[in-house]
């Protein structure tokens, strides 16, 4: 009996040939297996029992990383083979389906044979296995073979040839495979770029970092920058020099033992963090931890991540301690990549570079994740992560969408899976502008994909939506602007295959409404590709308009402005000066530079700023992350705010009456921690009272509003005991980092109701 099976899914770069081959040849099995441009291919012959166990292995033995998606199979002839064998890979000459899996931290043995002596690879620090390794960031197309990676400038010695090709090997076609005489090496430079130090490279790096000072290490995507995070003034020196004042640092531990020595995980966050994909995981921070406060002033948790890469393993196990490690970039750039960038721009910044000379084929960050109610919740979608397919879509149309303009990422439908791109950052800049269009480009051409329709937001001025435009005029293609709250709803709903009415609660910052309006606290009923407005916040205006996101006291005094009518708001005129008060009550006046919005999120900065809790913040939601550990604090039941809704007609909601309570618990000097429990409790009542008024069973809770976790967690245990199925993102963030899969999403219902 001969048969012959298609297998498509995550099957390249996990090590699936390897075990196709040991499991045919212990069967007795003749035939073949081969690497396609998007599947695996088998040709299995031998007796009939024999082939189905086979069948059941590829269907049941496999873990993960390998997932297999689909498995076609026929009977056909049998021929005369002598063996069974790998075949070499068939290369790409059309469509080129997502097969690729993430890049993966370093597995338990490699890890033993880092610091093993007696074995070859004693401390070297770009070891790897078929179950570990760099993948995406290495590959330049596919299927993935070495000669398509960046490793095929590194040829194999004796040893690793023999390795790799030993089917009895865990390194048997183990595509980055190399050991100290064949593969990379490191480099330790001063800030200017020359060599420096007299000792091996690493223990230079290790003996720079215990000094306190700054070193910017070349990583598996990028650039980072480490420094001691026990050491209080290196800390600040970091934080000065990169211009990030208060916006909290990762920090990276040498074990597991040691990270529970500043904080608490779970055992559900203790998996996580000892997982394949190895995010920064946000786990509470001990109260007697030696991590310097500006690690993260004021907050309660730490992002904590263990060593990714066997180069981070050898240098956190010579430094000791903890370190911080952050992006290798400028205030609003895009991390360095390369040598001569990371010269150019952290010269300034870095007193040391650990680099070394494997090329990285293209940027990737981190993931950033969090344990929620239903299990791990991405916040930042990268390293770990990246190409893996986040759903399925019923249309086989290539679609493109280039998502917002903060937390960045391009998201491909191609053969009826859909791909999102690695986080890309805020696109304030030339450079993180050029760097979206390079990845839309890099994740066509990777996948072989020609746009036949191209998505963007709605609003005109975003960098996304501007090139959007360019592209689809370039390419002749149409053009599909989606609202912004629409496609955070879709984009769960999305990911969770929802494809009845929903009623979704889209609570976030900004977003251009399609009454040209900035909205933000919003009830829609989506429907694929339909969107109506239910519900949402009564409007206020913001003076100076987006400079209210960075001061929370311009949005208090837009809320006051409204709530107070013509009284006196006097509160208001501390948080200014004689200089700004008179021009800002004009402004607000007359309506000029002063957009009126429906944003939970400004509603937050409000309340925060009643509150006496900030009036300015130096990174995006600071008031809002504040608050949420306030109101953390009071930890007892609050009575809600009032916030009601409107009796007919779309629901709105009246912030008036809540603004007022919590002005005058303010006057009171009532505590922070209580205004603040009680804002929580006010937006968990409005959640419900919206989602009883609109009848349907679904309800997705997405937007910025919702990294909130006592919130998210609060709203979606009161739905769910007074009946309604809720659903929250959960691989797709649910920040604006989602947005370009929910306009994907929306594109491709457009084309089913075309």
């Amino acid at each position: 009996m001969r048969i012959e099976l298609t297998v498509r899914g995550v099957v390249q770069g996990v090590g699936f040939r390897p075990f196709v081959l040991r499991k045919a040849r212990a069967l007795r099995l003749v035939g073949w297996v081969q690497n396609r441009p998007s599947s695996v291919a088998i040709e299995a012959q031998g007796g009939s029992a024999e082939i189905e166990r086979f069948v059941d292995a590829l269907r049941s033995e496999l873990g993960a990383p390998c997932r297999i998606q689909s498995l076609e199979r026929r009977t056909i002839p049998e021929r005369a083979d002598s063996g069974f064998i790998v075949v070499s890979s068939e290369a790409a000459g059309g469509a080129v389906e997502p097969a690729l899996p993430p890049d993966l931290v370093t597995c338990a043995d490699c890890v033993r044979e880092l610091f093993e002596p007696t074995d070859r690879r004693h401390r070297y620090a770009f070891t790897n296995c078929t179950r570990c390794g760099p993948r995406y960031s290495i590959v330049e197309a596919l299927p993935y073979d070495r000669q398509r990676t960046v490793m095929a400038r590194f040829p194999l010695c004796a040893a690793c040839r023999a390795e790799y090709a030993d089917p009895g090997d865990r390194r048997f076609h183990a595509e980055p495979i190399a050991c100290a005489a064949c593969g990379p090496t490191l480099e330790f430079l001063d800030a200017g770029g020359a060599r420096a130090g007299e000792g091996p490279a690493l223990e230079e790096a290790a003996t720079a970092v215990r000094r306190g000072e700054i070193l910017a290490l070349r990583g598996l995507g990028g650039f980072q920058l480490l420094v001691d995070a026990t050491n209080a003034g290196a800390v600040e020196r970091l934080r000065r020099r990169k211009h990030r004042d208060e916006k909290p640092f990762a920090v990276m531990f040498p074990n597991l033992e040691l990270l529970r020595v500043h904080a608490s995980p779970s055992a559900a966050e203790s998996a996580a963090l000892c997982g394949p994909a190895g995010p920064i995981l946000l786990v509470r921070r001990c109260p007697d931890s030696t991590l310097a406060d500006a690690v993260a002033p004021g907050n309660p948790r730490v992002g904590a991540l263990l060593p990714t890469t066997p180069l981070h393993h050898l240098l956190l196990a010579a430094v000791g301690r903890p370190v911080v490690a952050t992006s290798g970039n400028r205030s609003g750039e895009p991390m360095c990549v390369d040598l001569g960038q990371a010269r150019d721009r952290l010269g300034v910044i870095a007193d040391w570079f650990l680099t070394h000379d494997r090329p990285i084929a293209r940027p990737l960050d981190d993931s950033v994740a969090r344990c929620g109610a239903t299990g791990l919740e991405l916040l930042r979608r990268a390293r770990g992560f990246t190409p893996l397919p986040v759903a399925s879509v019923s249309t086989r149309r290539t679609i493109l969408a280039l998502g917002a303009h903060l937390k960045s990422t391009v998201a491909l439908a191609h053969c009826g899976e859909v791909v999102l791109s690695q986080h890309l950052g805020d696109l304030d800049t030339l450079e993180a502008r050029a760097l979206l269009e390079q990845s839309a480009a890099d994740l066509c051409k990777f996948f072989q994909a020609s746009p036949e329709l191209i998505a963007c937001d709605l609003h005109p001025d975003y960098g996304s939506t501007v090139f959007a435009e360019r592209l689809a005029a370039e390419l002749g293609v149409p053009l599909l602007r989606v609202q912004h709250h629409h496609a955070h709803i879709a984009a769960c709903m999305l990911e969770h295959a929802i494809e009845r009415p929903v009623l979704g609660l889209a609570w976030d910052g900004t977003g251009l409404g399609t009454d040209g309006t900035s909205w933000g606290g919003e009830a829609l009923i989506v429907d694929g590709a339909r969107c109506e407005r239910f519900g949402h916040l009564l409007p206020f205006r913001l003076p100076g308009g987006d400079r209210a996101a960075r001061e929370p006291r311009r949005s208090a005094l837009g809320a006051l402005a409204a709530t107070l009518e013509g009284e006196e708001y006097q509160y208001a005129r501390r948080w200014f000066s004689d200089t700004e008060w008179s021009p800002l009550c004009s402004m607000l006046e007359r309506g000029a530079a002063s957009p009126l919005t429906s944003s939970i999120g400004r509603l937050f900065d409000t309340v925060a700023a009643v509150s006496g809790l900030r009036q300015r913040c130096s990174f995006e939601g600071q008031a809002a992350i504040e608050l949420e550990f306030a109101a953390e604090r009071w930890g007892a039941a609050a009575e809600p705010y009032p916030l009601p809704l409107s009796a007919e007609g779309i629901g709105v909601a009246d912030f008036r009456p809540l603004v007022r309570a919590a002005l005058n618990d303010a006057r009171a000097r009532v505590s922070v921690e209580c205004i603040a429990a009680r804002f929580h409790a006010a937006l968990v009542e409005l959640g419900v009272a919206w989602a009883e008024r609109a009848g349907l069973l679904d309800v997705v809770l997405a937007g910025g509003c919702f990294q909130n976790a006592l919130l998210s967690g609060r709203l979606r245990r009161r739905l769910a005991a007074a009946g309604f199925l809720v659903h929250t993102p959960a691989l797709i963030p649910t920040n604006d980092g989602g947005i370009a899969a929910g306009q994907l999403a929306v594109a491709a219902a457009s084309q089913g109701e075309a």
